[in-house]
């Protein structure tokens, strides 16, 4: 079965939550929704859910938008023509950016659980 991620835990996966009062600010996340077509969550109990593949849509059209400055029109235009697969094999590519900064970041993440454990052992890590 698939791992379904409500909205609330995707706005803290991308990190969108207001500075302030720390509450996930899932109005961009359904903003984003009317505007991409391919981002279908699934509603239960008229909440919404999204798939680990639609997660990693929505990191990508965030990147884009976020990171790269490209306007929604532009994120729609590379989405709809696919363009952003067509450099996933380039060394200089969109896609091929957005999973270096990605692996980037969860190498900094292993690298501290490990200074973690070294430093309080196994048990203490949390």
């Amino acid at each position: 079965m698939n791992k379904l991620i409500n909205i609330s835990e995707l706005s803290k996966i991308l990190k969108l939550v207001d500075s302030k009062t720390k509450k996930p600010q899932n109005h961009i996340i359904r903003f984003w929704e009317k505007n991409f077509k391919e981002i279908k969550p699934k509603k239960i109990n008229n909440r919404r859910y999204y798939t680990v593949q639609q997660v990693e849509i929505i990191k990508m059209i965030k990147y884009l938008l976020k990171n790269k400055g490209i306007t929604i029109a532009g994120v729609k235009d590379m989405l709809n023509k696919n363009i952003y697969k067509l450099d996933e094999n380039g060394d200089h590519g969109l896609k091929t950016e957005y999973y270096k900064e990605s692996i980037q970041i969860k190498s900094k993440q292993i690298l501290e659980k490990i200074k973690k454990i070294k430093k309080y052992g196994k048990k203490n890590s949390h």
